[in-house]
């Protein structure tokens, strides 16, 4: 029933909580999380930068409005180990010719944020400029007390006023304010957006972590404020983009266990994975949106498709990918210089039946290989019938948050912290050594290609004649995760090691170039001829493919 835009009000003696005749029925807070970013409006002020100074020239800026889940916490910097994707959506957009600026606070609703933080914003906007409003997985609860920040839910044109029960060191007050629907708060965006010669762009919320009984699908209520926001844009003429749906297919279509840590601590604040894949989303839906208004902004995106690596594949050939550090990729140039044994691959794999890509790097982790982007790269390029060997250790090792900063947490529980890194003074958070190897198990598997284990090759280190093992530690680590998740594992530490022990300390110097761990070009073709062997061991199916 449409509501009158003023409500008669009945108010307890001497000003009391009000009571409203025909109070709607607010959204279900289902989030359960307490945000006290908006209890200082200083302290947030001071935080983000000055609606608009971003800009260069006469370059357009990108405003972003939303909450937590656009910008996390004060800062937004990833110090509680969960992200914002407005972080990250400057990486769409050419910066030589647009400037993005998040402005959007954690714990705001569509109503908190129009009366709090949108005027100053509002006041920034300039012809030609752009904003995104995703806002709405805060506009729950009560309408006048605690935090106050529920819309009347749906799209109508009502309103209502109410008393707000504001308390400050132990002191109650009242303050009158007129609330309105969801979409009400929409339509006032997009008014003053296009009264400022800006153009507005509606976008649905990120999902979140509640799955329905079967835990096949993702749910939440964040699905209903999305069909609100497309229906104000179809009233308004305004782009719509559905971010919720292109994130959603992608965190559907994972694991269980890897939808869940693109969340973090809790069903709705996102990782850095999460982050990523939302302002991932959201260019891909700027970028598939077939509004006309919206093809300006188009103009400047980039970095929307898929990073992949360069791979010539020929009909009926899967294609084995090498990951791992220099013990796999090297300088692979000079006879007498440090060599991969993925450069000599040849040696094990028989390149008539299967195309061999080197992906590895020189002096990377589990961690940085990752966190580099170069495993996404091997992800996006997988295919069906692939094979993928993984084969780190040597680098995992040291300081986590300063030197280098490429070590992981040792072990192979399912673990993480948050560092803060000395080199930057960054936040970021770092995993297990068992914890990375899982996860590109779990995202090879998902691509329906093979992964296999391969443990670190040896170091000329010697002890009572035998050279080193290190089968109690990264061995031991190798061996728990081939067990939990069943993956295949090339023990190429202890064949190559049995191997040395045979040749003794003196021959065995042949084998390495420059230091205890680098290979020569004949300890490369040594490792290369034991992952051969490894793999008729175990009676892998990719034996077919070796020499």
């Amino acid at each position: 029933m449409e509501l009158k835009k003023v409500f008669f009000l009945l108010a307890f003696l001497s000003g009391g909580l009000t009571v409203l005749a025909q109070m709607p029925k607010p959204v279900e807070d289902l989030n359960k999380v307490t945000d006290l970013t908006l209890d200082s409006l200083d302290k947030v002020r001071t935080a983000r930068i000055k609606p608009g100074t971003s800009r260069q020239g006469n370059n357009p800026v990108l405003f972003l409005i939303g909450n937590s889940t656009m910008r996390n916490g004060t800062l937004g910097n990833g110090n509680n180990g969960q992200w914002g994707w407005g972080y990250f959506a400057q990486n769409f957009f050419d910066q030589k010719r647009i400037t993005v600026e998040n402005q959007a606070l954690g714990g705001t609703s569509s109503r908190t944020f129009y009366r709090n933080l949108w005027p100053e914003i509002r006041e920034a906007l300039k012809p030609g400029d752009w904003v995104i409003v995703s806002i709405g997985h805060n506009d729950n609860g009560p309408y006048d007390k605690g935090r106050a920040r529920a819309s009347i839910p749906g799209t109508g044109t009502d309103s209502m006023l109410v008393n707000v029960q504001v308390i400050n060191k132990g002191d109650t007050t009242y303050r009158k304010e007129m609330i309105y629907t969801y979409g009400g708060y929409l339509r006032r965006y997009v008014a003053d957006i296009r009264a400022k010669g800006a153009n507005p762009v509606l976008m649905s919320l990120t999902p979140k972590k509640y799955r329905t009984a079967d835990g096949s699908k993702l749910r939440g209520d964040e699905h209903k404020f999305g069909h609100w926001a497309e229906e104000i844009a179809r009233e308004l003429n305004v782009p719509f983009v559905d971010q919720n749906t292109i994130s959603t297919n992608n965190l559907e279509s994972y694991s269980v266990w890897k939808c869940n840590y693109h969340f973090f601590t809790d069903n709705i604040h996102t990782s850095k994975f999460g982050a990523e894949l939302n302002a991932r989303s959201a260019a891909e839906g700027i970028a598939a949106c077939d509004h006309p208004a919206i093809a300006p902004l188009k103009a400047l995106l980039q970095n929307v498709a898929l990073p992949v690596i360069s791979v010539d594949r020929e009909a009926g050939k899967p294609v084995v990918f090498l990951t791992g550090d220099s013990t796999v990729k090297n300088t692979d140039k000079e006879k007498d210089g440090m060599w991969g044994w993925g450069a000599v691959a040849s040696e094990a794999f028989d390149t008539k039946k299967i195309t061999v890509v080197n992906a590895a790097m020189a002096g990377r982790s589990l961690r940085t290989f990752l966190k580099e982007g170069r495993w996404e790269k091997v992800y996006n390029s997988l295919q069906k019938g692939d094979y993928v060997l993984i084969q780190f250790g040597h680098n995992d090792v040291g300081a986590i948050d300063s030197l280098k900063e490429r070590a992981d947490i040792m072990g192979t529980a399912d673990t993480c912290h948050v560092y803060k890194l000395k080199s930057n003074g960054q936040y970021e958070v770092v995993y297990s050594f068992g914890w990375y190897l899982r996860k590109m198990i779990d995202d090879t598997r998902e691509k329906g290609a093979t992964p296999i284990l391969v443990s670190l090759t040896p170091r000329n280190i010697w002890k009572n004649g035998k050279i080193e093992r290190r089968n109690d530690t990264y061995g031991k680590w190798y061996r728990e995760i081939a067990e939990e998740t069943g993956v295949e594992l090339i023990d190429v530490h202890n064949i190559t090691a049995d191997k040395y022990d045979k040749k003794g300390e003196k021959k065995v110097k042949a084998y390495f170039n420059h230091d205890h761990t680098h290979s020569s070009l004949k300890g490369a073709k040594e490792n290369a001829r034991s992952i051969r062997e490894g793999l008729k061991k175990i009676k892998s199916p990719l034996a077919a493919y070796v020499k």
